[in-house]
């Protein structure tokens, strides 16, 4: 699971996302399960091989709330899915007219969205929407890019490192040594006059 450190200038930023992603929502020759499956792993932070397996009895969608994805592969885990994704999957799921047992985003041929398909959309999007000097830099040059910022913002939002860790199916130490801009020392804030209180010495150690 080792993956090197990533610079936060590496980072696709949330307007470069969303440019990304309209991109894709409005390009009408774009199969229809991508824009969704790649909503998905930019909000729900899972990898492209989770997203694609996902069925539609995976999910739980409650109408106003925060949903759940259910991710079987490896020990199997629970992903927050926030109300506004709650919102365009079952807008999505009605509109493709999925069953239960359905894949969530498959093909138009209903069999699970292939590598090339994303990967071709992807580029085509980056190539619409970054400038040269980004496309040059490799920046979100892959799917995975959308998994990385999500992280990022979940880290910097001041979610536990231990519930990012969970949700995103890695450990803690993974998490620091991938983003370590999120764990500058300089950038915590330390109530010290708290911290004073909880290592004073007791009153027979005083002296």
């Amino acid at each position: 699971m080792s993956q090197p450190a990533i610079d936060e200038s590496a980072l696709l930023s949330s307007e470069q996302i969303r440019l990304l992603l309209g991109w894709v929502r409005e390009n009408a020759a774009v199969e229809g399960a991508v824009y969704p499956f790649l909503v998905s792993i930019a909000e729900a932070a899972l990898s492209p091989g989770e997203a694609v397996a996902l069925r539609v009895d995976d999910m739980t969608l409650p109408e106003g709330e925060f949903g759940e994805a259910s991710i079987r592969a490896g020990e199997g885990r629970k992903v927050p899915v926030a109300p506004e994704l709650v919102i365009l999957l079952r807008g999505w799921i009605s509109r493709a007219d999925l069953e239960p047992g359905d894949l969530l985003f498959p093909s138009e041929r209903g069999v699970p969205l292939s590598s090339s398909v994303r990967r071709r959309v992807w580029k085509q999007a980056r190539e619409a929407v970054l400038r040269p000097d980004e496309l040059e830099a490799g920046l979100g040059e892959h799917v995975t890019s959308l998994r990385d910022s999500c992280l990022e913002k979940w880290l910097n939002a001041g979610v536990p490192v231990w519930g990012v860790a969970e949700w995103a199916g890695v450990t803690p130490s993974w998490l620091a040594l991938r983003y370590p801009h999120c764990f500058r020392a300089e950038d915590t804030e330390v109530d010290w006059d708290h911290l004073a209180q909880v290592m004073a010495l007791p009153d027979s150690l005083k002296s």
